[in-house]
């Protein structure tokens, strides 16, 4: 009985691995076709277009694709550890363009709740008109709700910056008792362990979930590209523009495009921690915070640095 219960589990073990091999080898057939036929996935005025690029969005084949790619890169960058320092310094000086950018959609939140109270309270202004000739107006109501979309701004596309700047709570119960290279030990289990699949259980739910609110028939993602592509003969757009209140806010298929972008970058600062706790763990502490564009609060201010 244990020996054909040991068998079984040795064949699915076997068959896993082999699901794996197939589909890490079927990647490099999935990219050339997709760059070679765009007008397959890309024309968006073909109807079955636009459901292959939502079935391949959220699909296993993507999903390979990716981690075939992240293979490889890792396996150049073991050999050639100068190929991960580019790719950490890439994808940090992504994630600091992107988050300093947005960070100032934090001021833009208090200016125009500054305006919302003048107009409310002083002029007593049921509505704000912005523009000359064709100009938009909208209800109060609207630009108060609209703060949300602010903040989800700084929380979905500053995340990953912030992590680069040290502002994350970190597991420092561990960290105070541990060598230098105990701890990023730590950081790589974290990012391939944690990192990694939240972000991708965030995409798959995110992807369609976005794309639920953009089109019908609504797509889900156990559907088989055969059905989709079946589906796409009644595809109409169908943009969310409904608001909680009636003259609130609209626009709340954006907070969905946040989310896909939040578990994107998320995934690509789960690498460059990845790479960064290597290339730190192999060449000792010397190389520590190598090329990090950090943020300084200025001259006399080190104290209250990376204070959180």
């Amino acid at each position: 009985m244990d020996e054909t219960a040991a068998n079984g589990t040795f064949g699915a073990l076997l068959d896993g691995l082999s699901w794996v091999l197939s589909n890490i080898a079927l990647a490099f057939y999935n990219v050339g076709y997709a760059i070679s036929n765009p007008q397959l996935w890309l024309d968006w005025s073909d109807k079955q277009a636009i459901m292959r690029f939502v079935y391949y969005g959220g699909s296993t084949e993507f999903f390979f694709v990716v981690f075939t790619l992240f293979l490889i890169v890792t396996i150049i960058g073991l050999w050639k550890n100068s190929v991960l320092w580019a790719v950490v310094r890439g994808l940090e000086g992504f994630a600091n363009t992107i988050g300093r950018f947005f960070a100032w959609a934090g001021l833009i939140m208090v200016l125009q709740q500054v305006v919302i109270v003048f107009v409310q309270r002083i002029f007593a202004r049921p509505d704000l008109v912005f523009g000359f000739g064709l100009s938009f107006q909208k209800d109060i109501s609207w630009f108060a709700e609209e703060l949300k979309l602010y903040n989800a701004m700084v929380v979905a596309l500053c995340a990953a910056y912030t992590f680069v700047q040290g502002g994350h709570v970190r597991v420092d119960l561990f960290y105070s008792v541990v060598s230098f290279r105990a701890k990023k030990v730590i950081d790589m289990l974290g990012s391939i362990v944690f990192m990694m699949p939240m972000a991708v259980l965030i995409w798959m739910y995110g992807w369609f979930f976005l794309w639920r609110h953009l089109i019908v028939p609504k797509p889900s993602a156990s559907d088989t590209l055969e059905r989709l592509l079946m589906k796409s003969r009644a595809l109409r757009w169908n943009v969310e523009t409904i608001g909680f209140s009636p003259n609130g806010f609209n626009g709340y298929f954006l907070f969905k495009i946040l989310l896909c972008s939040f578990a994107a970058m998320i995934f690509l600062q789960a690498i460059a921690v990845l790479y960064r706790s290597y290339l730190e763990f192999r060449e000792g502490k010397a190389s520590e915070f190598k090329y990090l564009d950090k943020d300084s609060l200025g001259e006399g201010e080190e104290a209250y640095e990376g204070a959180h």
